[in-house]
């Protein structure tokens, strides 16, 4: 059984030095995974073959994954630098296995990590919980994930946006702008009363922006105005502040991505909120949109939001569908990650009620 090492995590962009143990509740994360990895919190020690050979601790060699890598890459290649170093370091670690593997048990163990094992720390869950609360006494409402920041906009190659010789161009790949926001909800039927959510870092040209999205809908939120002073002071920066607007988003009645590029955050929270019963979900599709938009600009405004309405109507609304290209696993688990009534093959049956059980006898057989 693999041995993996929880290190203390820190992110760059964020300069936030939390880390995973920060964010993420790690006894739990240990624990739920005990019956697929034996994850450690620091690598161990050893005695050198020498006399009188004091313990040093062991260093892990830094290995560089293909992106996309099949299993076999590190059932071979990854799998004798540990026999030889006895312990490795994967960096960078993004993307470092391929999406569509041929082995259903091991896009359920990705389910497994992703919506099981990794639970925010207490605070973390106390201040969402806390929002979501206050947000529910005035009744129903939706959560945007608005990404029209610095570093998405640089990342897309987007702060050229507003001249008219690369507009066409990049409307079709770089966030949607706070006001086509609104003119989309609003041309979906939504009214000035729907009350918003926002999860955002500092915004691209600040209010100049957000002043057309404020007047469509003036109840706008983040987790600075709903929280209390005292919470707020202690959980909104950094990750930290992300990790709030990641389960405020999550208990939403109904999430909003403005982004379908690269962008983790609103990925995972789309795989989230499908895999806890297919919760709704709207997902923009900006090449559709760009003309429209472009065409209002112009001046031609005749039919905007019917044009609009042609496009969201064959949305899915995060309802269950099969994958398809290039929509990520990350976004759509289904059907991997759950049990099938008609079954086609044996392995996607739904586990015995007893399982916990099962998989206790083979731990402790594999200690033994």
């Amino acid at each position: 059984m693999l041995h993996l090492c929880c290190r203390n995590w820190t992110h760059s962009f964020w300069h936030d030095e939390s880390g995973f143990p920060g964010i993420y509740d790690v006894e739990h994360f240990i624990k739920s995974l005990r019956y697929d990895v034996w994850i450690v919190e620091s690598l161990p020690e050893f005695h050198p073959h020498r006399k009188n050979g004091k313990a040093k601790k062991m260093k892990a060699y830094q290995l560089r994954p293909p992106r996309d890598a099949p299993p076999s890459w590190y059932t071979t290649v990854a799998l004798e630098k540990m026999k030889v170093h006895g312990a490795i370091y994967l960096t960078p670690f993004l993307q470092l296995l391929a999406e569509e593997i041929d082995n259903p048990e091991y896009q359920r163990l990705r389910c497994r990590v992703n919506y099981h094992a990794l639970r925010s720390k207490p605070h973390i869950k106390k201040l969402s919980d806390s929002i979501v609360s206050r947000l529910r006494t005035q009744g129903h409402f939706m959560a945007i994930h608005l990404r029209f920041e610095m570093d998405m906009l640089a990342f897309a190659r987007c702060l050229d946006i507003f001249t008219p010789e690369e507009q066409s161009i990049l409307r079709k790949k770089c966030p949607l702008t706070p006001e086509e926001v609104g003119l989309i909800l609003r041309a979906m039927g939504f009214n000035n009363s729907t009350r918003i959510y926002l999860a955002a870092g500092e915004l691209f040209g600040g209010e100049c922006f957000m002043q057309p999205f404020r007047g469509l809908f003036p109840h706008l939120e983040n987790h600075s105005t709903v929280g209390s002073a005292e919470e707020i002071s202690e959980n909104s920066r950094g990750l930290v502040g992300a990790a709030v607007d990641y389960m405020v988003c999550l208990l939403a009645d109904i999430f909003m991505r403005t982004y379908d590029g690269s962008s983790n955050f609103a990925n995972n929270l789309m795989g989230h909120r499908l895999y806890y019963g297919f919760r709704t979900t709207i997902q923009p599709d900006r090449k559709a949109l760009a003309p429209i938009f472009i065409d209002r600009e112009n001046g031609q405004t005749n039919g905007f939001e019917e044009s609009i309405q042609q496009v969201t109507v064959n949305s899915r609304f995060g309802g269950p569908h099969k994958r398809v290209r290039p929509e990520s696993f990350y976004t759509n688990s289904w059907p991997e990650c759950f049990c099938q009534i008609s079954l086609q093959n044996p392995a996607d049956r739904c586990p015995p009620e007893d399982v916990l059980e099962v998989l206790d006898s083979r731990l402790q057989l594999e200690v033994v």
